[in-house]
């Protein structure tokens, strides 16, 4: 690029089954930026962002990415939510010799040169929390997930730490992305049949709230059966009614009550730009934290060459809202904190559980054993 500003293209949806949570990463993908502009761009110059609505389709999305990397000029592509969409654009990416940026946790096991991947894999969230329900909750666990790759590779995972604990999977069960009542109500049905210690989900989009608003109409009491999850967020909860998913567990990088000045400095920056009770979950936060990251091996590269700008990222560490983060260099994937929440009666995480580390991902699963974790914790007054 010869003068001018650096133009970036935004991968996501604002529209369609998974829309609630990518309109975060767009939001806070935006706010970045226009922090970054704020403080004079890079060089100098703006970054200028394009987007495009995907729809939460993954063809769709590849046809987006293929115009902007070879009709739009663009080199650097931040986004993706859905594992099917990621699988689409990355072959682009290799073939046009672009960067992807993706800021969703998701199933491991991929690697790209020419991507980074800044959302938690499996030993960064989903390990904490079996260690955490298989400890505190019981080990007969029943499984329900959305339908398509992601959630089939994290039960897989799941699986073998249940096995780990000397558990057992009772029953594994996929709903459609967009299920209805009716579905919904089966799936019900299938759970108390089974009367498991522990429900481990992973649901996604439109589907989610139907789920805990089902879950607590059958009278099931999360006290003795709690939903656990990765992908249940507060963008989730916010379409929820009061109260409904009280009791219930998560675990993710960073939730918006997290109370270090970095968090709190950021869900205040959010939150005064997109309204005062938006919700901003780990993926927002990820999606806010790469944008500086890349903007940083951007300066330092003084081109938007994506080769120049993925060797100069892999040195950087930057202070995230979560932690402080940085890539690791073998693998692309990003050293991140995790934390175990339970929702409260007004719908906001409390963390229950913050071992207070930052864990090197192993986005294989080579070497994860529940054993190398406590899960001793302290019930929270005070949000860390």
């Amino acid at each position: 690029m010869i003068g001018g500003a650096w133009r970036v293209g935004l991968l996501y949806s604002t529209t369609g089954v998974t829309a609630n949570i990518e309109q975060t990463q767009l939001n806070a993908a935006l706010l970045a930026i226009e922090e970054i502009n704020a403080a004079g761009g890079v060089l100098g110059r703006p970054i200028e962002p394009l987007h495009v609505d995907g729809g939460s389709r993954p063809r769709r999305f590849r046809e987006i990415a293929e115009r902007m990397l070879g009709v739009e000029g663009v080199r650097l592509l931040f986004g993706c939510y859905m594992s099917s969409v990621r699988k689409a654009v990355l072959p682009l990416i290799d073939g046009y010799r672009g960067a992807l940026f993706y800021p969703t946790f998701y199933e491991g096991f991929e690697y790209s040169p020419q991507a980074i991947f800044t959302g938690a894999v499996p030993n960064q969230n989903a390990f904490q929390l079996a260690k955490y329900v298989l400890t505190k909750h019981g080990q007969r666990v029943f499984f329900i997930a959305s339908n398509y790759i992601y959630p089939y590779e994290s039960n897989r995972i799941m699986s073998d730490f249940v096995t780990q604990a000397r558990g057992k999977v009772v029953d594994e069960l996929y709903i459609a992305l967009d299920a209805g009542p009716d579905e919904i109500s089966r799936a019900i049905k299938r759970i108390k049949k089974h009367s498991p210690d522990v429900i481990f989900s992973t649901i996604v989009g439109q589907a989610t709230a139907p789920f805990y608003e089902a879950y607590r109409q059958a009278g099931l009491d999360p006290s003795t059966m709690p939903i656990a999850t990765v992908t249940t967020s507060e963008a989730d909860v916010a379409e929820m009614a009061p109260g409904v998913a009280e009791g219930h567990i998560s675990a993710a990088t960073f939730f918006d009550t997290l109370a270090t000045p970095a968090a709190r400095a950021f869900v205040s920056a959010y939150r005064a730009r997109f309204g005062a009770d938006a919700p901003v979950p780990s993926a927002a936060e990820a999606a806010y934290f790469q944008m500086h990251l890349a903007a940083r091996a951007l300066a330092r590269a003084g081109t938007d060459d994506p080769r120049r700008v993925i060797a100069e990222i892999k040195s950087i560490e930057f202070d995230a809202p979560q932690g402080r983060v940085r890539v690791d260099a073998e693998n692309h994937h990003t050293y991140l904190w995790p934390r175990v929440a339970r929702l409260d009666a007004k719908g906001r995480f409390q963390i229950i559980w913050n071992p207070g580390v930052r864990v090197k991902p192993d986005p294989y699963c080579i070497s994860q054993s529940l054993d190398d974790w406590s899960a001793d914790f302290v019930e929270q007054t005070e949000i860390f």
